[in-house]
């Protein structure tokens, strides 16, 4: 019973530097995507002339370079992030339509 108790004890302390470590390493990989994700959306910069009230044309090929090259994941979190920021300043929710919800939900 004491070598089964020794064993056990011996194991969770292995473990303990170990669960550390996958920790740190998880947090990294956090912070790494959210620079990435930063970074993508930064150069989106080149579509703000298209995607304001108004616009005429068509996106440029930087544009949309720069959409291809921006993961899903990351522009679909950021416009659910957006979408949480009047509840979170304590605004009404803006509803943008039916068209709006399609896109959102189909991107």
């Amino acid at each position: 019973m004491a070598a089964a108790k020794s064993l056990v004890s011996q194991r969770s302390k292995a473990a303990l530097p170990l669960m550390l470590i996958a920790a740190v390493a998880l947090l990294q990989v956090t912070r790494t995507r959210a620079q990435s994700c930063t970074a993508e959306l930064t150069d989106l910069n080149v579509c703000a002339p298209f995607v304001v009230p108004g616009a005429n044309g068509s996106p440029t090929s930087d544009c949309c370079g720069a959409l291809q090259s921006v993961h899903r994941d990351c522009l679909c979190d950021t416009l659910r992030i957006a979408s949480r920021l009047p509840s979170m300043c304590n605004l009404p929710p803006i509803t943008c339509g039916k068209a709006f919800l399609a896109i959102f939900l189909n991107f």
